[in-house]
């Protein structure tokens, strides 16, 4: 099949095997890029087969196409320590890989929360994940964005994602990742608009529970809407935040 599979990583030791495991029958080499763990992530990626590279995070598409460049087979399946692929999925894998159908493809992503999976809410999520090495390449600070040419097709079956181990760690990252996009907004020169602090964040928590069906999904669907709805009000909160630390220059702000 001449199949890479590509996991970065840093402190994954819990969920790392869940991830390998899920594929170790279709892949010939399976690549971790380590970006500085303190747990036993290597030991266990070592001891379960896998090839692994070092190199310190300098970004989600920076480190993303780095390892690509350490895959060595002319397919690569990019797989998070936080997720696996189901069986479904592994036979569309490897029915893609024959069928020449395409040199991309994209997988579709359900994920795990509060016990369960859900149907609605932040589902279907599909994203690049298989590709003939050199067909694509991604860009983005938060997020990548994958960048090719032609079509993609997409796979039967889901890649189970296991996204958060509590609501704290939920929202933990929620703050984190708004300020990031604050950040990344404000170096773009984006400006702090009321209606979009009004306006954005009711239209994210719309399209959650509303347009995606979201309610369907009972107090889970509304957990996720509400999170969303946050993240987006944030967002736009922080970058009024820096826009005022300009402004002022108040040393109260200055860290």
């Amino acid at each position: 099949m001449c199949l890479s599979v590509l996991i970065r990583t840093k402190n994954e030791e819990k969920n790392l095997p869940r991830a390998i495991n899920s594929v170790k029958d279709i892949a010939d080499e399976i690549v971790v890029l380590d970006s500085g763990s303190t747990d036993n992530t290597v030991e266990v990626a070592k001891s379960l087969g896998a090839k692994v590279f070092f190199h310190p995070w300098d970004g989600y598409s920076n480190q993303l196409n780095r390892g690509i460049g350490l895959c060595s087979k002319d397919w690569i399946l990019v797989l998070d320590a936080d997720e696996e692929v189901s069986e479904t999925l592994r036979h569309s894998i490897a029915e893609a890989l024959y069928s020449k159908k395409a040199d991309v493809f994209m997988v579709c992503r359900r994920t795990y929360y509060l016990g369960r999976f859900l149907k609605h809410a932040w589902y279907p999520e599909w994203r690049v994940r298989l590709f003939k090495k050199g067909a694509v390449r991604f860009e983005g600070e938060l997020h990548e964005n994958a960048i090719f040419k032609g079509r993609a097709v997409k796979l039967k079956g889901d890649l189970y994602h296991y996204s958060f181990n509590s609501l704290y760690e939920q929202y933990e990252k929620t703050i984190r990742y708004a300020k990031i996009m604050a950040q990344i907004n404000h170096g773009k020169g984006k400006r702090f608009r009321i209606y979009n602090l009004i306006f954005n964040p009711l239209w994210s928590f719309f399209k959650v529970f509303v347009l995606q069906r979201g309610f369907l999904d009972g107090v889970r669907g509304l957990a996720v809407a509400v999170s969303v709805f946050i993240y987006t009000f944030l967002k736009y909160l922080f970058l009024l935040e820096l826009e005022l630390k300009e402004k002022y220059k108040e040393k109260l702000w200055n860290k």
